[in-house]
């Protein structure tokens, strides 16, 4: 089936410069024809949103995916040493919004500070929380990870600095997960306040849960930047309520999301206090507190990805 030039299709125009091809297929997830949405607001509402418009994921478009380089983060202990914990992308938070992302038609690309391979955080793969979970979804976790491994670069992600400011323009939007690696290297990295600085200023969909969020801080160390750019917006991040229970089972402190976000200007909504997996939204951000929210979190940002919010 072929296009006329400047024939929209939803909400996409075709280039005068293009001509585009249908493929035989199209994922049925990004193609509705009406949708009704509900899902919570900042505020903790849940207002009903419903979508008539139709739009069609095309062929090449891309998620940037930000993954640390850490293996360990640092705990305080009472007595002033430092010990390493094991760490890295905690499974579920990586995976279940992964695969809403491809369901939807959407290629990936994985990048990190230096593009070492990442570490899964050894809590997300335990026996004893699958038992108490889904044991189906999280074989079907385990799968989707092993084949980016194999097919994509998630063994060796892009480093950030080989991402050029025009090829930042290639992608739709933009998706870190959590596990408590980002507090390690991404809170101040300058390469990915610059990434992130990108999407920010074009209001492409960014999606964070977890401990993902602390990476926001690193648009206060991007070159040129005038300060962190998500003062002002609702979060919602891992709880410091929530990271004393961790605390308490490493015996010492460890840096705090939420409480380092709010000094730096941010809104800070409380995941766990509305509802478990709960889902805040302001503008072109989409949080979550905690691996509870991933399915919502990933199913909100590929909404906004095919422009229904």
């Amino acid at each position: 089936m072929r296009i006329k030039k400047n024939a929209p299709i939803g909400r996409v125009k075709i280039s005068e410069a293009k001509k585009v091809w249908i493929k035989r297929y199209v994922w049925a997830s990004a193609t509705a024809l009406q949708a009704k949405d509900i899902y919570c607001d900042s505020e903790g509402a849940a207002p009903i949103q419903t979508h008539n418009t139709i739009r069609l994921t095309m062929p090449g478009e891309k998620v940037l995916i930000v993954l640390s380089d850490a293996h360990s983060f640092a705990v305080t202990k009472p007595e002033g040493t430092t010990s390493q914990e094991e760490t890295g992308f905690f499974l579920s938070e990586l995976a279940k919004p992964l695969i809403k992302i491809l369901d939807a038609g959407y290629q990936v690309t994985f990048v990190s500070p230096k593009g070492k391979e990442p570490n899964v955080d050894p809590l997300s793969q335990s026996t004893m929380l699958a038992f108490l979970g889904n044991w189906w979804q999280k074989n079907k976790e385990d799968k989707v990870i092993a084949q980016m491994r194999l097919e994509n670069n998630l063994a060796s992600p892009q480093p950030f600095s080989s991402i050029s400011d025009i090829a930042l323009n290639t992608f739709s939007g933009v998706f870190i997960p959590g596990g408590h690696a980002p507090l390690t290297d991404l809170g101040d990295d300058p390469e990915l306040g610059r990434i992130l600085l990108h999407f920010h200023n074009q209001k492409k969909p960014t999606a964070v849960i977890c401990h993902g969020p602390y990476a926001l801080l690193s648009t206060k160390y991007a070159p040129q930047s005038s300060g962190f750019a998500y003062k002002g917006y609702k979060l919602t991040s891992w709880s410091d309520a929530e990271e004393k229970l961790v605390e308490t089972l490493k015996g010492g402190t460890i840096d705090k999301v939420e409480s380092t976000l709010r000094a730096e200007g941010a809104e800070m909504i409380a995941g766990t206090g509305q509802k478990f997996g709960s889902i805040t939204v302001d503008r072109e951000v989409v949080s979550g507190a905690n691996p509870l929210a991933a399915d919502a979190l990933g199913a909100h940002f590929v909404e906004m990805l095919q422009g229904k919010h």
